[in-house]
């Protein structure tokens, strides 16, 4: 290993380590930084009994896998991006689900609108987890929480018009997957996903087991110092929002088939990646594709050179590829109170000193 590689994955690792051990909130934190081109890997952890191996709950990393799935049940012709969500959804949760100024815009809702979060509903999950945080015993199914958001939210806007990100799109696009493969959304999770790729550790909070049983706990996440994974009826506010556990090896197979296309045709993913929309204030030099938050260049403030794609969770949590290095980023700081600083950590900390060996 020359001199220049050694100095910059020590000054990584010095980033990571200094970041967790510097500041309270952080109490287990992951990072995995891969790069054939670079010939770079590094999986690293800090905090509580941390260890790499562990599985971590990514959040809203999750709707990516999400995402894929359409996918792929669009290339097995069971659906189009473009297809009206009435098609597959009943009547119950289509009545009334999106009346927007006295105008019902319900039947005008694309699989598209969902995946890039243009459908104009409102998000359902911050309100919902408020309840269950204050009373553990809540339970509501996803069906229900939907039900709830249409008589309780009003939509932000008409389909198709603007960006507002949700977990309410992504709830309907399981729904939809239930409908599709008349199985449950984590079978589905497994049998066109997990199984092929051989993640074998990774599941569904809440719903499913891994195939094998891991030697670590699942690592803790954290909102206002609760452990969010001791509120089990959170899982139906997780369900195909994000609730994909797995560890930061397994979230690496997954992200390199999909970079390489051996899970999606190349085709599909630059729909994906394409079909997007500026997420507008405060993520200026943000797209959002389908699951996909796309880093542009903001003169002065982000060069090119920082140019990724990738997904985001709440908790501090992010799974990136950064095409210049051809490098993938995964990783938590697994509390809420990173939910920006993550990124920032990841392109200033971590790519920053990856340009460096280009």
């Amino acid at each position: 290993m020359g001199k220049m590689k050694k100095e910059v994955l020590s000054n990584i690792e010095h980033n990571f380590r200094s970041q967790v051990k510097n500041d309270e909130s952080a109490k287990n934190s992951y990072l995995l930084v891969h790069s054939d081109k670079l010939r770079v890997n590094l999986n690293l952890a800090e905090g509580m009994m941390a260890n790499p191996k562990q599985s971590n709950h990514l959040a809203s990393v999750g709707k990516l896998f999400t995402s894929t799935l359409f996918g792929i049940l669009q290339e097995m012709g069971k659906l189009e991006f473009d297809d009206k969500i009435e098609k597959y959804l009943d009547d119950e949760i289509m009545d009334n689900l999106h009346v927007y100024k006295g105008k019902d815009y319900s039947n005008e809702i694309e699989i598209r609108h969902l995946l890039n979060q243009t459908s104009g509903l409102n998000d359902i999950f911050y309100e919902l987890l408020k309840k269950i945080l204050e009373n553990p015993e809540t339970k509501i199914t996803t069906r229900d929480a939907i039900l709830w958001g249409k008589e309780n939210l009003e939509p932000k806007s008409i389909p198709g018009e603007k960006h507002f990100y949700g977990d309410t799109n992504y709830y309907l696009l399981g729904l939809i997957v239930e409908s599709i493969t008349n199985n449950a959304f984590h079978e589905a999770m497994h049998e066109l996903i997990f199984n092929p790729l051989e993640m074998k550790h990774a599941y569904m909070f809440g719903f499913s087991k891994p195939l094998a049983k891991s030697d670590h706990p699942t690592a803790g996440i954290y909102i206002d110092e609760k452990n969010l994974l001791n509120y089990k009826n959170l899982s139906y506010l997780d369900y195909s929002g994000g609730s994909v556990v797995a560890p930061l090896e397994e979230y690496l197979i997954f992200m390199k088939s999909l970079v390489n296309h051996k899970i999606v045709r190349k085709e599909t993913l630059e729909r994906m990646l394409n079909d997007s929309i500026p997420m507008g204030f405060p993520f200026i030099g943000i797209d959002y594709g389908y699951g996909i938050w796309k880093y542009k260049t903001v003169p002065i403030i982000v060069p090119e050179k920082y140019n990724c794609w990738g997904c985001v969770g709440v908790t501090g949590a992010y799974m990136f590829y950064h095409p210049k290095t051809e490098a993938y980023l995964i990783g938590t700081f697994n509390d809420a109170r990173y939910k920006r600083k993550s990124v920032q950590f990841m392109l200033f900390k971590v790519v920053k000193e990856l340009l460096k060996l280009k």
